[in-house]
């Protein structure tokens, strides 16, 4: 609890001094005033988040969360558990999605075993096991306050761990058969939605399913009956061991004044348990794509966040927020490499 503490401590507000200082730059750039959009966005809220005027995002990573999920037994995914540790495996050897995509962006890929419900033997994924997969939320809490804990602060070492290596930007990826069962849950809680809003097929499960899917979701949180002013509490009752991994990365990314892309629906979700903890997280975060899972939308109007975005993908995995990193980096081309009118002699009126 002590490190989740003194992060939380650490998180204050963006640069507005330096924000002000930024646009005044973009706005006299070579083009007409506002022409390049949400670049010109992004860069200001890049000076704001790192507090310089020209901030830079060549040193990136994905940190990809895997654990299991109890409330796999109630029949809420049509896979077999077996491929969140065969699929986890997958990430250190460079041949998921996710891994194709960082390749082409220039972003390296570390993969945490945070709660796999086996033993994994595979060389390059850390481990920092909890334990087997959470409980049935659908019976009983996902897992204990300490445990919640103890989830967020090893995404927070993980994500220091790479801060200390001079990464500048971060995202969050994830791998968990039954982790969309979780993040709809969360969602319903923090929205105050009925599940059969938020429900969407994850993996692939079929239309005819998602009522029974919803169900599940209601009765885990008539159960636990989670406090939506706690996002530890949110956590321990309905959440992931990836999902509070996730969250501890975006903690500690806005402890350092680093920004943190967030992906589809699950990141969403945990992204939505660190705003909950510390709401100053958000001005940290950049939304990257629309995923097409169903609470996806609902999540980032919750987050008060407008991705970049929208190529019908559901991944997972940190793909969507992968291509954002192109975008961002773009943004900041823009802000070094374009000259003002003053810098070529051109005056105004």
């Amino acid at each position: 609890m002590e490190l989740l503490m003194k992060t939380i401590e650490k998180i204050g507000d963006t640069d507005k001094d330096v924000m002000l200082k930024s646009k005044e730059r973009v706005d006299n750039l070579i083009k007409p005033l506002g022409s390049l959009g949400k670049l010109e966005e992004i860069v200001l809220k890049l000076a704001g988040i790192t507090g310089e005027l020209f901030p830079r995002v060549d040193n990136r990573a994905v940190i990809v969360m895997a654990s299991d999920h109890g409330v796999y037994e109630e029949g809420v995914s049509p896979d077999p558990q077996i491929i969140t540790a065969m699929q986890t495996c997958n990430f250190p050897r460079g041949v998921t999605g996710v891994c194709a995509l960082a390749k082409q962006a220039g972003a390296d890929v570390i993969t945490v075993d945070i709660g796999v419900a086996a033993d994994l033997k595979e060389p390059g994924v850390i481990n920092r096991k909890i334990k087997y997969g959470t409980d049935n939320m659908a019976k009983g809490p996902a897992m204990t306050r300490e445990d919640a804990v103890k989830a967020l602060e090893i995404g927070i070492e993980i994500a220091l761990e790479e801060i200390e290596k001079g990464r500048n930007l971060l995202t969050t990826g994830e791998m968990g058969i039954g982790n969309t069962t979780s993040s709809a849950a969360i969602v319903s809680v923090l929205g105050g939605y009925d599940p059969h809003e938020i429900v969407g097929r994850g993996a692939g499960l079929p239309i005819e399913k998602l009522s029974h899917k919803a169900e599940v979701i209601k009765m885990a949180i008539d159960v636990n009956k989670p406090n939506k002013e706690d996002g530890i509490d949110i956590l321990s009752k309905v959440g992931g061991f990836e999902i509070g991994g996730m969250a501890g990365v975006m903690l500690a990314g806005a402890s350092r004044r680093l920004p943190i892309v967030v992906d589809g629906f699950i990141a969403t979700a945990a992204a939505l348990i660190a705003c909950t903890i510390e709401p100053k997280v958000r001005d940290y975060l950049f939304a990257s794509h629309a995923s097409v899972e169903r609470g996806a939308a609902k999540a980032l109007e919750l987050l008060g966040l407008e991705p970049m975005l929208n190529m019908g993908m559901r991944l997972g995995e940190g793909s969507g927020a992968v291509l954002a990193f192109n975008i961002i980096e773009s943004a900041v081309y823009m802000n070094n490499e374009m000259v003002t009118f003053q810098e070529v002699g051109i005056v105004r009126d």
